[in-house]
């Protein structure tokens, strides 16, 4: 009888040692924050000196945190998408096994759920629009206000944020959800431990990641976000779902900072925020999250696949892993 896995067990079937999933980690965490940003940026900055830009004015246009410009959120988010095939990289040469993997327990990408997710994802929005409208928030904490001019930068953005957010959003999530959930989970044996280091480690390090002076609202609305988005993967099998949020959320936040605010006190956004806010945020998720589940369900979404590789099998008689690949 076949053993099915599910998206936490997954590095136990590729190459076998348990230091992997922790140097895959770290080695990962460097390569996209740190290796590629020096590269992509290098390439960058001389190619803007090759077009005649003075090194002051080829500095200004690809800082994003001094006054963010459409080539600088370009640059930043292709920056992350590139953790996409880091992942894929790391997956192969350090546990030999395919790339598709981390997508779902498919194993690929499941389209036709990430399009639904994407409308789920919307609803989730207006209940969140509506839970704001009765919070009791300060003039100043609204999320708008006076609408700014439409220039031709103004279009640039537009078309940055439409055509690379969704790849910038699925690059973090296959860092985060993909292969750390993954890799966090192999760690422990006991599957609902085993659960909750995958869902919990990678959201405390995503929320980490997006800066150290976060005052409490906004690191617990990320972490929030991330616990949220751990869950989601355990119980559909899969990214697709956590991406679809993901994509949503940012463009939300581009589109908000676009049209009412700026994009740089978006991207660097570390305090400010209401916890009042937080109960709209949260709906959001916990709207979504509860959509999402039904749905994998009703479209008969696997959460564990077909076992690959087979360099350590689970223990005897585990109640979860024995038997048919259960449904969500």
């Amino acid at each position: 009888m076949t053993t099915p896995l599910p998206p936490d067990f997954l590095h136990r079937v590729g190459r076998p040692g348990w230091w992997r999933p922790l140097v895959g980690s770290v080695l990962l965490l460097v390569l996209v924050f740190a290796v590629v940003p020096l590269i992509a940026g290098t390439l960058a900055f001389v190619a803007l000196l090759a077009a005649g830009n003075s090194t002051e004015e080829a500095t200004a246009v690809l800082d994003v945190t001094a006054e963010t410009t459409p080539a600088g959120l370009a640059l930043l988010n292709i920056v992350i998408a590139l953790a996409i095939p880091a992942t894929w990289a790391v997956t192969w040469w350090l546990h030999r096994l395919k790339p598709r993997w981390l997508s779902s327990v498919g194993p690929r990408l499941r389209w036709r759920f990430l399009f639904v997710c994407l409308v789920l994802s919307v609803v989730a929005l207006l209940a969140s629009l509506a839970v704001s409208l009765l919070l009791p928030l300060a003039p100043g904490e609204a999320p708008v206000g006076e609408v700014n001019d439409f220039t031709s930068r103004t279009r640039d953005f537009m078309l940055v944020i439409l055509l690379l957010t969704p790849l910038q959003a699925a690059g973090e999530e296959y860092l985060f959800r993909g292969y750390l959930t993954q890799a966090f989970g192999s760690l422990v044996w006991a599957r609902r431990a085993s659960q909750a280091l995958a869902v919990l480690g990678p959201a405390l390090i995503f929320a980490l990641f997006h800066g150290l002076s976060q005052d409490a609202p906004v690191f617990f609305d990320r972490f929030a976000f991330g616990v949220v988005a751990g869950i989601l993967v355990i119980r559909t099998g899969g990214l697709e779902a956590a991406i679809a949020m993901h994509v949503l959320n940012n463009f939300l936040a581009f589109g908000l900072a676009l049209a009412f605010g700026d994009l740089t006190t978006a991207l660097t956004a570390t305090g400010g925020s209401s916890w009042w806010m937080i109960l709209s945020t949260l709906t959001q998720s916990l709207v979504y999250l509860g959509l999402a589940t039904w749905v994998a369900k009703a479209m008969g979404i696997v959460n564990a696949g077909p076992p690959v590789g087979g360099a350590l099998p689970p223990p005897t008689g585990h109640p979860v892993l024995e038997g048919s690949p259960p449904r969500v």
